[in-house]
């Protein structure tokens, strides 16, 4: 049996690139090998890289030093251990993540876990458990997938972390936080997730990895950090896949 899917597999791999040629995540030009983006596309994506805050990973235009925090960081402390975010919401990264969640491109997956990977090494290194941003139910029956949870999957397999993809439960239908205002998306997630009954055990006295798609204002990843320490989390990180380059909160 073995044999037999293993020359399935070696069949399968040329007829797959032949039906389904690989091409580039941002512009659709054909590539050698998926998943990737273009040398032109590339040159569009801005990567964050220190130096940046160390709390909310937002990106500096020059070097402070090593622990330096945002006036954000400063002024407003998250609920929250740390962030940590692949790239810069803008372009090409946030089509990326448009076309993930209204699209169905869940073959992004892989090419911005890994990068989620790279740009959250620290944060992962410590964490226990993997958990992602839920959707409402009917939300998530619209969409057919969620798209926070596919990304929270792949890093967690990849990193072999243990995976809770219905510790955290979003109880009411908020609106989307897009086009909201600061305090009106901290109104719109106020209490709207809770840690589900009889899960508590997989976030008691751990410190939990939670994994968004984007970071804008923070309330919420924030909503959800409460929910988890009130179940009990040691303390919560949060990695996302591109986060707004200013106005965090």
């Amino acid at each position: 049996m073995e044999f037999v899917r293993r020359s399935l597999a070696r069949f399968a791999g040329p007829v797959g690139r032949f039906l389904y040629p690989p091409v580039c995540a941002g512009c659709g030009g054909a590539l050698a090998e998926a998943p990737a983006v273009c040398a032109g596309c590339w040159r569009s994506l801005r990567f964050i890289e220190r130096p940046y805050c160390e709390v909310l990973g937002l990106p500096f235009s020059y070097d402070l030093g090593r622990g330096f925090l945002s006036a954000e960081a400063i002024a407003d402390p998250p609920v929250f251990k740390r962030l940590r975010a692949a790239l810069v919401y803008e372009a090409l990264a946030a089509r990326m993540v448009a076309s993930l969640k209204y699209a169905d491109r869940a073959d992004l997956v892989p090419l911005m876990a890994g990068w989620m990977r790279r740009a959250g090494r620290e944060v992962i290194e410590e964490c226990d458990v993997v958990v992602p941003v839920p959707l409402h139910s009917r939300r998530l029956l619209a969409r057919k997938f969620n798209q926070s949870a596919e990304l929270a999957r792949a890093l967690a397999r990849a990193e072999r972390i243990a995976y809770a993809p219905l510790c955290l439960r979003r109880l009411r239908a908020t609106r989307s936080q897009v086009g909201l205002g600061p305090d009106e998306r901290l109104r719109n997630v106020r209490g709207a997730f809770a840690v589900a009954a009889g899960r508590e055990g997989e976030v008691v006295g751990r410190h939990v990895l939670l994994v968004d798609d984007v970071f804008t204002t923070g309330a919420t990843v924030s909503a959800a950090t409460r929910a988890l320490k009130r179940a009990g989390a040691a303390e919560v990180s949060v990695l996302v896949f591109a986060r707004v380059a200013a106005g965090a909160g």
